[in-house]
């Protein structure tokens, strides 16, 4: 019985490890790739460790499940100066591994038109201002005419967005689960995400964060779509913007933080 037991944890390691190891869907923009590659990475780490805690505490279990009168275990400095220093390895693993997610997701990068296999003409990232107030969002385009679109963001596919997000009033949050897009919106002051979508389609997001009575109202859109179909758009927005006053509904009343 003892012998099949721990036959059992060399089988659930290999299980574990194919699991992690099977291939990872497409994603559909490059925070979220970013952020899934990096939880395959921990993975890697966790997995191993909890496998062998499990290994332990099965032995130890099997071991002594008939000590009527268990005695304390002596001092082992070499051990414990052992899993110290592994622990400090992994832990440096996972803040490295963690901030260079973070830096790429949350700092315009200078990547080349190259890098995301799109036109010359292409390569310039689209800016989208996401201001929060209690309760609601508005959405404008600073470096495209500053027209104003409510609570709708759209957005061309394989190209670079750079949203800044920033408040009115209270806390808030930019929250596009499914594009891997999260940001504090703070007052004050002017947070940057940046992604590339590779899909199209609309995707759902909200204010992640508790801001008052009617937080759980703050939804707005993020409509992916081909170039041909955003430069339709932009065009639509910027001559009704301009027919408006330049300012498109209710943009006068932004703040000027990050423009």
């Amino acid at each position: 019985m003892r012998k099949t037991r721990l036959a059992l944890v060399p089988l659930l390691s290999m299980l574990a490890m194919a699991l992690v190891a099977l291939p990872v869907a497409a994603q559909p923009s490059s925070s979220a790739q970013l952020i899934n590659e990096l939880n395959g990475k921990l993975l890697y780490v966790a997995v191993p460790i909890t496998l062998l805690v499990e290994a332990i505490l099965i032995y130890t279990v099997v071991k002594f499940r008939n000590s009527g009168n268990p005695l304390p275990t002596r001092e082992n400095r070499r051990l414990e100066i052992t899993w110290t220093i592994a622990t400090a390895i992994i832990l440096l693993f996972v803040g490295v591994a963690s901030y260079g997610v973070l830096a790429d997701v949350t700092h315009v990068s200078g990547q080349s038109a190259a890098d995301v296999g799109i036109e010359e003409e292409q390569a310039d990232p689209v800016v989208v201002r996401a201001e929060a107030y209690q309760w609601g969002w508005e959405m404008s385009y600073p470096e495209a005419g500053n027209f104003t679109t409510g609570t709708e963001i759209v957005v061309p596919k394989d190209r670079p967005v750079v949203i800044r997000v920033t408040s009115r009033d209270v806390v808030h949050a930019f929250h596009v689960p499914e594009l891997g897009l999260k940001q504090d919106a703070m007052p004050g002051q002017v947070n940057v995400i940046n992604t590339v979508p590779y899909e199209t389609g609309t995707y759902q997001g909200y204010c992640a964060e508790y801001c008052g009575v009617s937080h759980s109202q703050m939804y707005f859109t993020m409509e992916v779509v081909s170039q041909d179909q955003y430069q339709q758009w932009l065009s639509e927005q910027q001559n009704s913007s301009s027919g408006s006053g330049g300012n498109g509904g209710n943009g006068g009343n932004s703040t000027s933080e990050g423009q």
